[in-house]
């Protein structure tokens, strides 16, 4: 596995990284766990004030930040400084609500001679985060907060097309006073990974990435008895019923789409539209879409970002031609995007009939699938026939409809009137092939801690 950064607008290779050697590996782990006997006992204070420091660092040096992230996978300066924001909110989260959430709880009993009985959430050790490229500083944020409010220690392997980030959040730990072992990149490689979980000191593993190395990594952890969490891949059905406002559902349906270039889990991938509006909202969408502006990601009049490399664009282009020759249509929209750099034109797919596997897949790019629903329970019912179940929306002048309509979406997130967003302060996660676990919030907090049972029973009670 190669760790470069190469410029996904202009192709060129900026700096390459070696990867780690199993030795560098073993040492890492090392030093993890000799850091983690000392960081479990440190008092949450100290964890609230380094984190706190870490969100304004962040903050002061927005620019530097999400000038990497552009530079290293591609997206739109203006969405990568929001992306630097949200990281610095993820850590103030905790700095506020950590030790409330951690505290230990009172069980209720039913019988008082049983005795007084507690819940204590205490940290695992070292665990390993293996995160994708597509919001660098976010992925690692949203993990690495709640860990180290919890007491954990944590290992890094981050994307190979993302390493400069990676290593800017390490430094950015340390700045903010993190001691040494706690937070560790690693240009480690995928065989490394079975490495790293074999290893007794290590605990868990949490991913976020594709259904394909969700289920390698998860068969790793499985078969060493370790705790996993997997964020996999989406496909977010948009449902839009009969009395959606048109004109702001569309625009909500462009941004939901195409931000971060399409790149994104919870992207609104399927748009189900009911038969009476659908034919306005192709017309408005499409139109809509031609708007979009690609170009160079730094440059703010550009809205439509490359990908995050030539490889991505390439998969996109074929998956799009795989699916026309299985039946569905396909309509480019707007200006011809640039020859240079990883674009791919903005795509409509239209008539992906019930038995066309590609209304099953997921499209990393500006592809969009549209669906007309016969009415309402047929919009549900192609909402719910997806393999996976991660975000989706439901859009009506109603909003106490709307959300009658998202308790019928099989999904681990439904928002009304908004397409699925991040937020420091909403849980996330999804169910199926979209995997198990949650981040954030006390949800993430407590993935990787043991739930330990203390209960204190008078020696003369009965047994």
């Amino acid at each position: 596995m190669a760790y470069a950064t190469i410029n996904p607008y202009t192709g060129e290779t900026l700096k390459t990284f070696p990867d780690a050697t199993d030795s560098e590996v073993t040492a890492a782990i090392g030093k993890a766990h000799n850091a983690f006997l000392a960081w479990r006992e440190t008092p949450f204070a100290e964890r609230a004030k380094i984190l706190r420091e870490a969100a304004n660092l962040l903050r002061r040096d927005v620019n530097d930040h999400a000038k990497l992230l552009t530079l290293e996978m591609g997206k739109l300066f203006a969405e990568a400084r929001a992306e630097v924001e949200l990281s610095a909110k993820i850590f103030e989260y905790y700095v506020r609500n950590a030790e409330q959430l951690l505290a230990p709880e009172k069980l209720p009993v039913l019988d008082p001679a049983e005795g007084e009985a507690i819940l204590v959430h205490e940290p695992l050790g070292v665990l390993l985060a293996i995160e994708p490229w597509n919001f660098p500083y976010y992925q690692i944020a949203r993990i690495l907060a709640p860990q180290l409010s919890a007491g954990n220690t944590l290992l890094l392997k981050h994307a190979s097309n993302v390493p400069q980030s990676a290593a800017a959040f390490e430094n950015l730990m340390m700045d903010a006073g993190l001691p040494a072992g706690v937070f560790q990149n690693l240009y480690a490689t995928r065989s490394q990974i079975e490495q790293i979980l074999n290893d007794p000191r290590v605990h868990g593993v949490a991913l976020t990435g594709s259904e394909e190395a969700g289920s390698v990594v998860a068969a790793q952890a499985g078969k060493a008895l370790k705790k996993s969490t997997m964020e996999l891949g989406g496909a977010d059905a948009f449902v839009v019923l009969a009395d959606a406002d048109l004109k702001k559902t569309v625009d909500w349906a462009v941004i939901g789409r195409h931000w971060n270039g399409g790149q994104v889990c919870v992207s609104s991938k399927r748009m189900i539209i009911v038969d009476s509006l659908y034919d306005q909202f192709l017309d408005h969408y499409r139109r809509a879409v031609a708007d979009l502006v690609a170009g160079d990601p730094f440059d703010p009049k550009t809205t439509l970002a490359p990908l995050s490399s030539q490889g991505a664009a390439d998969e996109v282009r074929n998956k799009i031609r795989q699916a026309v020759a299985l039946g569905a249509k396909a309509e480019e929209v707007g200006p011809a995007v640039p020859n240079k750099g990883a674009f791919v034109q903005p795509t409509i797919l239209t008539e992906i009939g019930e038995d066309n596997p590609a209304r099953y897949w997921e499209f990393f790019g500006p592809v969009s699938m549209l669906f007309r629903a016969e009415d309402e329970d047929d919009a549900v019912r192609i909402a719910n026939d997806s393999p996976f179940g991660l975000g989706g929306s439901v859009f009506t002048a109603s909003p106490a409809h709307g959300a009658e309509v998202a308790k019928k979406i099989s999904t681990g997130m439904v928002f009304v009137n908004h397409p699925t967003k991040v937020e420091a302060d909403l849980p996330f996660g999804g169910i199926r092939r979209s995997g198990y676990g949650r981040e954030l919030l006390g949800l993430g907090l407590k993935e990787f801690v043991n739930h330990k049972l203390i209960d204190v029973v008078d020696i003369d009670s009965p047994f």
